[in-house]
């Protein structure tokens, strides 16, 4: 019970102090504050433990050297009292030396009381008086000592009791001790009590006094820091939200600035360079939308033309087999650069679209497998041209998404169709995964590869790794990048790796449920970690052999063995086929 209430309590500190630290890291202000005030506090200190040693041991200096005078006049009176007596017996001398030890009668008025003790060099003529008990105590042998052995008063800082003082604590004292000679006796020693209590209560007083003082300064300066700063904060603030709103899209947000200081300077520069960015980004507005215009009209002005310009095309392409074999072979790359022509228009309205922010989406809910085998027939015929083998791992739960159809399979096929085009002879690996939140699907090839540089431009519109290369499917520069759009549409991820020789890997991520983001994929996208990690959760590979005579046909998943063989073979990676994992 204890532990379980200390932890929260713990939980629960470590949070505010989090919370403060925080607030203190975000705040320039509350820095400047508080550096200022350890400073302050560090000044004040020092300052006030220099003056507070400084005034004790002045006052404790002064009062000493006031007593050692009073006590050296008492002890010479006490001598001459001694000399001058005419006490001969020890009675009388015994008398006389405890009147003698009486402050009041021995001249040591201020004092708390006196001793007369004996030298212990020698058997005592008479006893020692003292003029109260608790004087016995506080002198210590050491002092008792020096006294007897020097021929000059010596003194000793001592601590009186509680017990023998009259305010009922522990004072400080100082004792003084003077050589005096009794008549009969010989050699005694005079000892003198005085208290330092009232300098004590002074020094207390000063130290008080510092204390408060001390605060008091700490005080004025966090004041005026916090007043200085605010004034060279304030603006800053306001230029930070001013900022921040220019950063929103409120390109009419401006500063105020009042007055000729630096703030002020400082504020009409920003509000010239906000101005300064307003008139260019609206000019590059204007541009783009122009730009935009123009590639919407051109490509809407050059479908008439084109239909025209492809009929004359069919009709001659159709009659090619009575021209000749220059003019035949004129009809056959006149069709097929028609052909790429019109996807370009058609990819050009697409961009277009995107550019206007008119593109959206056909949302229903379908499963990828049906659009991945859809996309995997349609490149079928270009795989086994290619002689490049097709491989597709399913998961076991269905992979179902809030997806609009045709883009997805826009993407895919893309996808697909590109890492045929690369593969050079080599397998490509579809991979479907599936998490909560959401899909994904990995299209990955082992050709060429691409560079740091390439993968970093391979979503760019018109953008080739080669520009010498020969597209033998006649791409038009654009699928990636109306790809990337279509991703971006389903609030989704598109994504590139790629290593020269090695190959290169696109993975597509999609919310389940459209409009969500997704923080998570539920595959990898770089092989390695593909291959260290394994499939994905719940994929068991399963071998299934093509149905009929074609090695690329779609196989029948009815006629799959109930126990499957683990690493059963398949075609090598120069026979074109279709290979399905679940």
């Amino acid at each position: 019970m204890i532990a379980a209430l200390w932890r929260q309590v713990a939980a629960v500190v470590g949070r505010g102090s989090r919370g403060a630290v925080h607030r203190w890291r975000s705040s320039m202000q509350a820095r400047v504050v508080t550096s200022a005030l350890a400073v302050g506090v560090v000044a004040v200190a020092l300052l006030g433990g220099f003056l507070s040693s400084s005034v004790r041991d002045g006052l404790f200096e002064r009062r000493v050297q006031q007593l050692d005078v009073e006590a050296g006049r008492s002890a010479a009176w006490v001598r001459d009292q001694f000399q001058s007596s005419p006490a001969t017996s020890f009675a009388e001398v015994q008398a006389l030396a405890n009147t003698l030890v009486e402050p009041s009668r021995n001249g040591a008025t201020g004092a708390r009381g006196s001793m007369l003790l004996p030298a212990g060099d020698g058997p005592a003529a008479i006893n020692g008086t003292f003029s109260f008990q608790g004087m016995v105590e506080l002198v210590s042998p050491e002092l008792e000592k020096a006294t007897l052995d020097a021929n000059r008063q010596v003194w000793q800082s001592v601590r009186i009791p509680a017990s023998v003082t009259e305010s009922g604590v522990d004072e400080p004292g100082v004792v003084f001790g003077a050589q005096v000679e009794v008549p009969t006796a010989g050699r005694y020693g005079l000892y003198t009590l005085y208290s330092l209590q009232p300098e004590q209560e002074t020094l207390r007083f000063v130290q008080r006094t510092l204390l408060v003082g001390g605060f008091a300064i700490l005080a004025l300066i966090g004041i005026i820091t916090w007043l200085v700063t605010r004034q060279a904060v304030t603006p800053v603030r306001r230029a930070a939200a001013t900022a921040a709103r220019l950063a929103d899209g409120h390109l009419a947000e401006r500063m105020p600035g009042k007055g000729y200081d630096e703030m002020a300077t400082l504020a009409r520069s920003f509000n010239e360079m906000a101005a300064s960015l307003q008139d260019q980004i609206r000019r590059m507005e204007e541009l783009s939308t122009a730009q935009r215009r123009f590639v919407s009209d051109v490509s809407h002005e050059l479908r008439t033309p084109l239909t025209t310009i492809r009929i004359a095309g069919e009709l001659i392409h159709a009659s090619r087999d009575e021209l000749d074999p220059v003019a035949r072979r004129s009809a056959e790359v006149l069709q097929t650069q028609l052909d790429r022509f019109e996807e370009l228009l058609a990819d050009l309205l697409e961009i277009s679209r995107f550019d206007a922010g008119a593109a959206v989406l056909d949302v229903e809910q379908c499963d990828l497998e049906s659009i991945v085998f859809g996309v995997v027939d349609t490149a079928t015929p270009l795989a086994e041209r290619k002689g490049v083998f097709l491989s597709v791992t399913m998961p076991e739960e269905p992979a179902v998404a809030d997806i609009d159809r045709r883009r997805v399979e826009r993407i895919l096929r893309n996808l697909v169709t590109n890492a045929i085009e690369h593969a050079e002879g080599k397998p490509v690996e579809l991979t479907v995964g599936a998490s909560p939140a959401a899909v994904a699907v990995v299209v990955r090839d082992h050709g060429i590869g691409m560079t740091p540089d390439e993968v970093a431009h391979v979503f760019d519109r018109f953008w080739r790794a080669d520009p010498a290369r020969a597209r033998t499917t006649g791409g038009t520069g654009l699928g990636l990048a109306i790809s990337l759009e279509d991703a971006h549409l389903h609030a989704g991820r598109l994504e590139a790796w790629g290593k020269p020789g090695h190959g290169a890997s696109f993975r597509l991520t999609l919310p389940r449920r459209a409009g969500l983001s997704v923080e998570d994929p539920p595959l990898p996208l770089v092989p390695e970690a593909r291959a260290m990690h394994g499939l994905p959760t719940g994929q068991i590979p399963v071998v299934l052999p093509a149905a009929g005579a074609s090695p690329t046909a779609i196989p029948d998943l009815a006629e799959v063995p109930a126990d499957p063989i683990p690493g059963a073979s398949v075609p090598g990676p120069t026979t074109s086929g279709l290979e399905v994992r679940r």
